[in-house]
């Protein structure tokens, strides 16, 4: 927490944009990880005994906007339903089957597109903070997002007072590089942990809580600096199983249990991120997701067969 208001302040009170530049996108990382250590915390990981962190971790939420009504209820569900293709759409990306998709109408496939695409992802900080946790969740049931709403006028008046004491440049880089930075990577981090080659999705019938966990949550391999960052959340595969599981002990856990160690990987490395971001539906007959492109070639090929 400390490092994040002394980065924050250097974006305000050090006139070199040489040193605000990088103090805003450090702060974005450390807002990465701050915001998994507030997500430990609501899964009763850590600091459950804390009145100090209880106070912390609420105004963080209002802070990142993830507010911990909207934020916990759709996390929680999302644990308990990771993989299934027939469960609501709560707190994931939407995965649709052929079938489904096919089924769509056209404003419908567009919205199901809209919501998976890299742009969509990259600007997380509008699209899934901003409407997403806030906009969305208040309109749909204020009484029970009120907090909702108070994370958005809160943000709104944070970003009038940099404008009035620090001009554009102290909003700029007080509040939306880090706030772009740290959305884009944690809407990163969260769809291809369960968006990539090789994960596994179930029908209704043979869902299994361990096998969701180990077959449809990567681990996602970064260096010591990123890991540091996102405070282990790469090791997503061990969490899906075990969410009290704390951070810091994660890779603790992966080393001392080989089975754990066998797991579905990805990376940060572009071409793993391209693959990635190029899956978009699940091809139930071969059990893998595949892209658009793969679904044409797959429809011409049934369609050339039938002829």
């Amino acid at each position: 927490m400390l490092l994040l208001a002394t980065s924050l302040a250097l974006t305000l009170f050090v006139p070199s944009l040489l040193i605000v530049i990088p103090a805003s996108i450090v702060s974005g990382l450390l807002i990465v990880r701050f915001f998994v250590i507030y997500h430990d915390y609501q899964h009763s990981a850590i600091l459950q005994r804390s009145k100090l962190a209880k106070i912390i971790m609420t105004l963080f939420g209002i802070y990142i906007l993830a507010p911990e009504s909207i934020w916990k209820r759709s996390h929680d569900y999302h644990h308990k339903h990771n993989s299934k293709l027939f469960s609501a759409e709560i707190g994931s990306f939407p995965v649709a089957s052929e079938e489904k998709f096919k089924a769509m109408s056209g404003a419908e496939k567009r919205q199901y597109l809209f919501i998976r695409h890299p742009l969509t992802i990259l600007f997380g900080y509008l699209t899934m903070f901003a409407y997403g946790m806030c906009i969305r969740s208040f309109a749909s049931s204020p009484g029970k997002h009120a907090d909702s709403l108070v994370a958005l006028i809160v943000h709104l008046a944070l970003s009038v007072a940099l404008f009035m004491f620090f001009g554009w440049q102290g909003w700029l880089f007080c509040i939306f590089v880090p706030h772009t930075v740290a959305c884009a990577i944690g809407s990163y981090l969260f769809y291809a942990q369960h968006n990539f080659p090789g994960v596994y999705f179930s029908c209704r019938n043979n869902w299994c809580y361990e096998v969701a966990a180990l077959q449809s949550s990567s681990y996602m391999k970064m260096n010591r600096v990123m890991h540091w960052f996102t405070a282990n959340i790469g090791y997503h595969h061990i969490h899906h199983l075990n969410a009290r599981i704390p951070f810091y002990r994660l890779p603790e856990a992966m080393k001392g249990i080989a089975e754990l160690q066998a797991a579905k990987t990805t990376s940060l490395k572009p071409a793993d991120i391209a693959a990635c971001l190029k899956l978009k539906i699940w091809d139930a007959e071969n059990n893998r997701m595949i892209t658009l492109k793969q679904m044409r070639m797959k429809q011409r090929s049934l369609s050339s067969n039938l002829g």
